[in-house]
């Protein structure tokens, strides 16, 4: 059997594995979005559903005004003696720090910080007791990867932190993990920044601090200046499955547009481990991987398919839908007019790093459909709501309903840097589709207002809102959202939502 790379697409970088039992469970890195560092379970390495957040509090997550690539920086996910434990940067507040929970999908502990400096944290539990502590850090000794021993009930650290290894030469040197096989200390981690020059190298020791010595078949994962679809990969993290047999899980990006350009951000990607006769892991082909590979040995687990509809009935949101920071209570509700999803637009803009009324998912695809129901009827100069297309503040394409010189409009706003345009089309009283049509290298935009015909209102390129344009780590998500400029927000009303990949023209 065989699988397709990414095996999670879309806006989930930075990947961390572990397994209990025939158990996988994987997070990666949610910067400034809310609940953080999203967890996913799979029984066959290919196949993974989402099972909750790790960090769904403000007292773990508190994010204020945060850059949107601030925040949360790369978790790693381990289990020992019944506990999982994620650990991770948030670079906008404590810094390092974990939490624990016996039940992933359950409740998570309060954090608990560690004073190593740095970002990308990992754990080690070694046989003897030991916990030893790796982070990326510029300390006393230079730029590289540092290391301390930590009580594991508190956080304090029981040593000094020391440089085990600068790394092979590649600039940024981070994202550690270190692994005991077969006796020896395996130190894994990515160079090159993560971008087109990315790595995945490791080094080994026969002592946890060291000296370290560097793989001879260094970088056992790379894709720069190869012609291929898949690039920057790197940020790797191994595990071995129940079967024995050895994987690898990393990020890296689809480009589509030359030059080349990404908009979907780093997606999680997965591939097999062999390891050479004097005992050194390699990552797929020689260091390469493809979009189609050879599956796991393992008993396939298919989850259910996602829903094309939210529909908005449920209780609480699903786990795909994101918030922008720390929403404030009264901006949501699914109980103030049961079967929508109500925003109230307070003063905070999309062009504003705070936290506007914002509801969210990843864009996952090149290729899909998105539309969503509103029924909105401002009544100030200001209201708006709809949808957006959202990279950050200052890159995002906006189809909303607007007050605006006294009447009601639609708007297609292109926010590209400095850049602004907006255009405004007559719109009746009464319910309204919104709808964007995402395809590689452009979203088209367009309305059906109470039944009518469709009306295309115009489109945006997608490398506008690309990492290579608008800079940062995260990819697009697209969101409901609403404003109003004076506080005073009339409800908008979203009765559906609809997401639905169109694989095939990918």
């Amino acid at each position: 059997m065989q699988y397709t790379n990414p095996v999670i697409p879309g806006f989930y970088p930075d990947p961390s594995i572990c397994r209990n039992g025939d158990d996988y469970y994987l997070v990666t890195s949610s910067f400034a979005y809310f609940p953080g560092v999203p967890l996913f379970h799979s029984k066959d390495l290919v196949n993974w559903r989402q099972i909750g957040h790790c960090l769904t509090t403000e007292q773990q997550l508190p994010l204020g005004n945060t850059w949107l690539s601030g925040g949360i920086y790369a978790p790693t996910i381990r289990h020992h003696d019944g506990w999982f434990y994620m650990v991770t940067t948030n670079v906008s507040g404590v810094g390092n720090f974990f939490v624990r929970s016996r039940q992933p999908d359950g409740h998570w502990s309060d954090q608990i910080p560690v004073a190593q400096k740095g970002i990308d944290p990992s754990l080690l539990f070694d046989e003897d007791g030991s916990v030893y502590f790796q982070s990326t850090c510029d300390g006393n000794e230079g730029y590289g990867i540092y290391q301390c021993e930590i009580d594991i009930l508190t956080g304090s650290m029981l040593t000094e932190s020391r440089l085990i290894w600068r790394g092979t030469g590649g600039a940024y040197p981070e994202a550690p993990h270190l692994y005991k096989i077969n006796g020896f200390y395996y130190l894994l981690i990515a160079e090159g920044g993560t971008e087109y020059g990315h790595m995945a190298t490791i080094a080994r020791s026969s002592a946890p601090y060291g000296p370290y010595e560097a793989c001879p078949h260094n970088p056992i994962l790379s894709h720069r200046s190869l012609k291929t679809s898949i690039h920057a990969t790197g940020h790797a993290d191994l595990v071995q499955a129940h079967d024995g047999s050895w994987w690898a899980v990393f990020l890296g990006i689809r480009p589509v547009s030359y030059p080349m350009r990404h908009h979907l951000g780093r997606e999680t990607f997965l591939a097999p481990v062999s390891w050479t006769d004097d005992g050194w892991p390699i990552i797929g082909n020689g260091g390469r991987i493809e979009s189609v590979m050879e599956a796991p040995q393992l008993q396939e687990v298919r989850w259910p398919h996602k829903a094309i509809r939210d529909d908005f009935d449920e209780t609480t949101l699903g786990f795909d839908w994101v918030f922008l920071r720390n929403p404030t209570p009264e901006s949501w509700s699914l109980h103030e007019s049961p079967g929508n999803l109500v925003l109230r637009g307070n003063m905070v803009s999309l062009d504003d790093a705070g936290a506007p009324a914002f509801v969210g998912r990843r864009l996952r695809h090149l290729s899909c459909n998105i539309a969503a129901l509103l029924d909105f009827e401002p009544k100030s100069e200001g209201e708006e709501a709809g949808l957006t297309v959202f990279m950050n503040e200052k890159y995002h394409y906006d189809l909303a309903v607007k007050f605006k010189e006294g009447r009601k409009l639609i708007v297609l706003r292109r926010t590209v840097g400095s850049l602004r345009t907006e255009h405004t089309h007559e719109c009746a009283a009464g319910p309204v589709v919104l709808k964007i049509e995402a395809r590689p290298e452009w979203f088209v935009f367009s309305i059906q207002p109470n039944q009518s015909d469709v009306l295309e209102l115009g489109s945006g390129e997608t490398h506008l809102l690309s990492t290579e344009v608008a800079g940062g780590f995260t990819g697009v998500v697209i969101a409901m959202y609403a404003v109003c400029e004076t506080g005073q927000s009339t409800p908008a009303l979203f009765d559906w939502f609809d997401y639905k990949p169109v694989i095939h023209i990918e």
